[in-house]
């Protein structure tokens, strides 16, 4: 039952970025490329689509966290630390340059994944190719923290 309730909210992920043309990462860069702002041909969709996402999630965690517990779940499961290590740091870092450069992030990739375009399944690939070196990397490494709250 569970994972069926996972495929629908997948589903429902996907068909959002679709409708949303965030799967598109013509339409990203077309955000992210603020000198067209002077030639009117910047889009501000992303912002738009954005702040819905936040919006609807600052309500979704308000009201969850209403509960004793998740409804598909025993507990919560939270960071148990509020470290601030090197990988907290600089994975949003890289994170954010490989979304610019290429204007696409994991969930829209997969969903692009459904267009059969060669570049897409390359990015696929490589990605998943980084995800695995990122994940031996800290495997490898010892966290250096910095405590944010005592």
């Amino acid at each position: 039952m569970i994972i069926l309730i996972q495929f629908i909210i997948g589903l429902v992920f996907g068909l959002g970025l679709l409708l949303s043309g965030m799967s598109n990462p013509e339409k990203v860069l077309g955000f992210l490329d603020i000198a067209a702002i002077r030639t009117g041909g910047w889009d501000p969709s992303l912002m738009l689509v954005m702040a819905g996402a936040v919006s609807v999630a600052f309500v979704g965690f308000r009201l969850i966290f209403r509960r004793r517990r998740p409804v598909l779940d025993d507990r919560f499961h939270l960071p148990p630390s509020q470290t601030l290590d090197w990988r907290i740091a600089t994975g949003p870092a890289i994170f954010g340059i490989g979304w610019g450069l290429a204007g696409i992030c994991p969930g829209p990739a997969f969903v692009a994944l459904g267009y059969g375009s060669p570049a897409i399944v390359l990015f696929v690939i490589a990605m998943m190719i980084g995800m695995a070196a990122a994940r031996m990397l800290a495997n490898r490494q010892p966290a250096l923290g910095v405590a944010l709250s005592e």
